[in-house]
């Protein structure tokens, strides 16, 4: 009789949380485009589903072609322009631009580089109505030879 007692009380505790999970499994979708490099134990963005528009999460992007290759191997400039464009066919594989970026978080290892940094991104982004941002200059990335991980939010209307 207590062991029935105390499985209905778990079942109340435990079965709104199991429900919740199983909702926002509903609303969320893991995407990994054939555009850039196919990832190892993350997902490439996370497209959610807010109702009138779905938000777009852009894993941090590195100078990887779709091969894995290094591009611009010592290159900060070319390094930067790769990120921007794994970024821009993250958002076109789901159907967004980026014109629908609207935050921007940079990981450098050399903030002298801040001004190609920024020729690269007025290369993407709309310059007269810019993403938020945010700039942080690290000691080292995953490899010795990346200079600059880019990530992305975007929010992208339904039709």
């Amino acid at each position: 009789m207590k062991t029935r007692k105390l499985l209905a009380l778990l079942g109340i505790l435990f079965l709104p949380g199991f429900a919740l999970a199983q909702k926002a499994a509903q609303i969320v979708e893991f995407v990994n485009p054939a555009t850039v490099n196919p990832p190892k134990g993350y997902s490439q963005a996370a497209v959610v589903d807010l109702g009138t528009c779905r938000m777009i999460i852009i894993s941090g992007q590195v100078a990887l072609d779709k091969n894995g290759s290094l591009v611009g191997k010592g290159d900060f400039t070319a390094q930067a322009d790769q990120c921007f464009q794994n970024i821009k066919s993250t958002l076109e594989s789901v159907g967004g631009a980026m014109n629908n970026v609207v935050r921007l978080g940079y990981y450098v290892t050399d903030m002298g580089q801040i001004q190609a940094l920024r020729t690269m991104r007025d290369k993407y982004v709309n310059v007269s109505n810019p993403p938020t941002s945010t700039l942080v200059q690290i000691s080292k990335l995953f490899r010795d030879d990346v200079l600059v991980e880019i990530e992305a939010t975007a929010i992208i209307p339904k039709q």
